[in-house]
């Protein structure tokens, strides 16, 4: 979009944000974790780290291309991994982990992962 370049109509950083953003969105339906499912029982995944390599720039009129996919999973925690790559070419444009949390609402309380995550999901997460 228009508005997420600069003057040189290059894609700006905070973009690949919100890029990032709907992919999780769409892996948390994956995962069983849909926005109405999370609604309901008011246990939400918190982002608590975003790490972000930027390789090369996307311009205006790119079309991108995101995958995210789950990356590890840990007792109170999970991370998650994304690429973003420009389809035209196939250059890989950004890479980005990151951590989340489930918290317990309205409590704010942290919540542990299910027990059966390891399990259940250990064919989304590489070996």
């Amino acid at each position: 979009m228009f508005f997420d370049t600069d003057c040189a109509a290059v894609v700006h950083n905070i973009a690949y944000l919100r890029i990032i953003e709907v992919a999780r969105t769409l892996l948390a339906e994956q995962l069983g974790m849909g926005l109405v499912a999370m609604a309901q029982s008011q246990l939400y995944p918190v982002v608590v780290r975003t790490e972000i390599d930027y390789r090369r720039p996307a311009r205006l009129g790119d079309q991108l291309r995101t995958h995210g996919r789950l990356d590890s999973v840990e007792r109170s925690r999970f991370w998650c991994r994304f690429e973003v790559h420009r389809p035209a070419d196939g250059t890989l444009l950004a890479t980005a982990r990151q951590m989340l949390a489930l918290v317990q609402m309205p409590s704010g309380r942290p919540a542990r992962l299910p027990a059966d995550w390891p399990v259940r999901f250990a064919h989304l997460c590489p070996e």
